[in-house]
């Protein structure tokens, strides 16, 4: 049986032991590990997430404020527009921003010098103080009312995760002399007040300026041949997107943030016939799956897929969609809704009309409460979205606009002052 001296203070390991006359004396200092650029912990259970580059977007992933590291996100469109491709340079253009790796499957360059380049301070100041001023005129407790994604579960897991921050940090540095604290310590609780930025803002109109060390290209192979032979229909196209990945993810560090983008999956315009076959592409997806789970902290992807093609009613989607940990349906309306009304007198603001509806089929979910779903993230409604130049693309639930009454009235059997009365 183990005896000691009571009345002595057990030391904890890296802070020190307890002297002779009451001071501790520390041989090793713990090192707070850096920030990494572009994450930051969920407020529902404090997985590390990323933004895709769209706030609306990052408001409806399951409560989680962004894409949880580790999964991936289906994008399916209907039609021949190409808002899915938008969400993928939102998406490639913010990666490039934070500094992580993004890997675009299945094109080539040209499709890189299409990402948005990020917006003019100005005008974002401009827009951020019309806001401002629009919530002057909503008393302060209507004002998150109406707001998508802001419930009142929202801001509590910020609040409780930074007093426990705050706490611990003040219990740790009352057993350290002021001489001998850690710099790091000290350091990260002042940058709280200018945090970094999570998710940019960016302009169609712009280009973002492209860095080879960070954006990496595997085109597919659709090319004919020569002797105009049929391609080996046994050969999956797939194969060095996979090679491509394992090898970058072995030859970076294990902080360094991936992000896999690919465009317009099984479009026949950048893939083989055969790439169709489930034997390729859904191999492809259980790879790409292993991957992620491999590195559930350092990997994100985000697929686009051509409903017109690939219908929702066939199972090759629906496998598709299993195989990813969320799934999205854009459904753009037909040209002529696009055309904006005339505002109304009692409006003097006219808002930009819906270009489509997006579905939501499935959401990453990680808890038994059901990952935020529901009422908080706006899952059971309707929603809508609205892509502009400066703005980019904003999801909002879809409500239809009041029914003007008619201003002519209504003649209804009665002709120059006389009732019909006839039976």
């Amino acid at each position: 049986m183990s005896f000691r001296k009571r009345h002595v203070v057990v030391a904890q390991p890296g802070r020190g032991t307890l002297g002779e006359n009451g001071a501790i004396s520390t041989k090793e200092t713990e090192k707070v590990p850096e920030p990494i650029p572009g994450i930051r912990p969920s407020p529902l259970d404090a997985r590390l997430t990323t933004s895709t580059g769209t706030r609306s977007l990052d408001a409806i992933l399951a409560g989680h404020a962004g894409l949880v590291l580790g999964t991936s996100l289906l994008i399916e469109e209907s039609g021949t527009t190409d808002f899915g491709g938008a969400l993928l340079r939102y998406y490639a253009a913010e990666g490039l921003v934070q500094g992580h790796q993004v890997h675009v499957l299945g094109m080539s360059q040209h499709w890189g010098r299409e990402l948005p380049g990020l917006a003019d301070e100005k005008t974002s100041r401009k827009e951020e103080s019309r806001n401002s001023e629009d919530r002057m005129k909503i008393a302060w407790r209507y004002e998150r009312l109406g707001e998508f994604g802001a419930g009142a579960r929202g801001g509590r897991p910020f609040i409780v995760h930074s007093i426990v921050l705050i706490a611990r940090f003040k219990f740790e540095n009352m057993l350290i002399p002021p001489t001998e604290r850690s710099m790091p310590a000290s350091s990260s609780f002042s940058s709280s007040d200018s945090p970094a930025i999570f998710c940019h803002d960016f302009d169609l109109s712009k280009r973002l300026v492209l860095t080879s060390t960070l954006m990496h290209f595997v085109p597919a192979k659709n090319r004919p041949r020569l002797d105009f032979t049929s391609p080996n229909a046994s050969e999956s196209p797939f194969t060095p997107f996979l090679q491509h990945l394992t090898t970058n993810l072995s030859a970076t560090h294990t902080s360094t943030i991936h992000r896999i983008v690919v465009p317009s999956l099984l479009s026949p315009a950048y893939y083989p016939v055969h790439a169709s076959k489930p034997e390729h592409v859904l191999q492809f997806l259980h790879g790409l799956r292993a991957l992620l789970r491999k590195n559930p902290l350092r990997l994100t992807a985000v697929i686009s897929l051509p409903l017109t093609l690939h219908a929702r009613s066939s199972g090759l989607t629906r496998w598709m969609e299993i195989l990813s940990d969320g799934a999205l349906e854009i459904a753009p309306f037909p040209s002529t809704n696009l055309v904006p009304k005339a505002a109304s007198s009692s409006t003097s603001v006219q808002e930009e009309p819906p270009q489509g509806m997006l579905k939501i089929h499935r959401l990453p979910v990680f808890h038994e409460k059901g990952g935020g779903g529901g009422e908080a993230s706006g899952f059971r409604d309707d929603l809508a979205f609205t892509l502009s130049r400066r703005k980019g693309l904003i999801i909002k639930p879809y409500s239809l606009p009041p029914v003007e009454e008619d201003s002519e009235p209504q003649h209804t059997g009665i002709e120059n002052g006389k009732a019909d009365i006839e039976f």
